[in-house]
């Protein structure tokens, strides 16, 4: 571990583990962008492509805020315009096992709650048919 992050920081609100990453990430947007980093997405149509419809200047400002605290990183892949990857640093990867957890729970508690990966499979399996039955029927 390095030394830097046995430093005590300048708490928002409180020393509370739970408060001081919610500052963090407790924001409505950044578990998404987390969420989408570990699924593989890496750039900012990707990220912004994402089906809850993140706003254009809330995403800037999100990927700017999580490199700030060093939970991404990015480089530039493409120098006129410039444009950026995105990837999660160790930090970032350990919220992995924070978003399992939500995702256990909300399946437990939440009535039809999907995965992505169990949404995308859902449409793959119900997107012909819908299509189809549009077809016949119009």
């Amino acid at each position: 571990m390095k030394a830097s992050a046995n430093k005590p920081t300048a708490f928002r609100r409180s020393p509370c583990p739970i408060a001081s990453t919610l500052d963090l990430v407790g924001d409505k947007w950044s578990l998404l962008v987390i969420r989408d980093l570990l699924h593989g997405k890496r750039t900012y149509g990707e990220l912004l492509g994402s089906p809850e419809g993140i706003p254009t200047n809330i995403l800037a400002d999100r990927l700017r805020r999580l490199e700030e605290a060093g939970i991404i990183v990015s480089s530039v892949y493409q120098e006129r315009p410039v444009r950026y990857t995105y990837g999660l640093s160790e930090k970032g990867k350990d919220l992995g096992n924070v978003l399992i957890a939500l995702v256990r729970w909300g399946k437990t508690h939440i009535p039809g709650t999907r995965t992505l990966k169990e949404s995308a499979s859902s449409s793959r399996q119900t997107g012909p048919a819908r299509r189809l039955s549009k077809t016949r029927s119009g």
